[in-house]
């Protein structure tokens, strides 16, 4: 793909749902761009003029001429453009519609419960017992529907990696994180989810995607586990901070 432009994708490094799409872009050797942009800035100008939600990822693609966000989207552009070889898509109509399912799955459970669950357990500054057990439960159950759906099987769909399985890996690399639990105990009881994890996590495009996130939160002076400035004690404070428009990684 040497003639290919790069794609431009506007992130913030601590979010998981820019990394789906770079590991999606790794795996098709999809050349790409990254605009590390800080969290104080993705609902201010210039990006909400890209993204008027104010949330990352988003894309500018030179080739096409197209802006997208939402990540979803952006995963099913990217197939749909470059995945010339059906290396991590279908174009059968079972598989396809099946791909779309999982996707959308991600997208509407896992996605939103853990990182509900997240806010409770880490960023929230009051601690909310009745939510932490409520949304703990949510990221669980999502983990036993994907260990049923994983039984016999390797991959969610098909007889081969797709887009699909890597859209839940960003999330459930942070389960330990997110319900502040021991990382050797984070898919305990989940059998089918921690094997089918663990070959994904192997994949040289994830160990890259790791990478570059670990040279951008130093880049930005971020803390791993919560994502803000090691110098604010809550993110209450932090998002306090940026609304008084202070320069809140000086």
């Amino acid at each position: 793909m040497a003639s290919i432009k790069p794609i431009r994708i506007w992130i913030t490094p601590p979010g998981p749902n820019s990394w789906k799409v770079i590991m999606v872009l790794e795996e098709l050797s999809v050349p790409y761009e990254i605009k590390a942009i800080e969290f104080a800035d993705i609902k201010r100008k210039p990006f909400i003029d890209i993204n008027p939600n104010g949330r990352v990822p988003a894309i500018g693609g030179p080739n096409t001429d197209i802006t997208l966000w939402e990540s979803g989207a952006i995963i099913q552009y990217i197939v749909e453009q470059y995945d010339v070889n059906k290396t991590l898509t279908y174009d059968t109509l079972k598989e396809k519609h099946l791909l779309n399912q999982y996707l959308q799955f991600q997208m509407s459970g896992q996605g939103p419960y853990f990182g509900v669950a997240a806010w409770f357990n880490i960023l929230h500054q009051e601690k909310v017992p009745s939510a932490i057990e409520r949304y703990n439960a949510q990221l669980k159950r999502v983990l036993g529907v994907l260990n049923t759906c994983l039984e016999g099987k390797q991959w969610l769909v098909g007889d081969k990696m797709t887009y699909a399985d890597l859209s839940f890996m960003p999330w459930n690399h942070r389960v330990d994180s997110v319900i502040l639990c021991a990382p050797e105990d984070k898919f305990v009881g989940y059998p089918n989810v921690q094997a089918w994890h663990e070959r994904m996590v192997e994949r040289p495009a994830w160990k890259k995607c790791m990478e570059i996130r670990d040279s951008l939160m130093q880049e930005q002076g971020l803390e791993n586990g919560t994502g803000r400035p090691a110098r604010f004690k809550t993110f209450q404070e932090y998002e306090e901070a940026i609304a008084r428009g202070e320069d809140v990684h000086a």
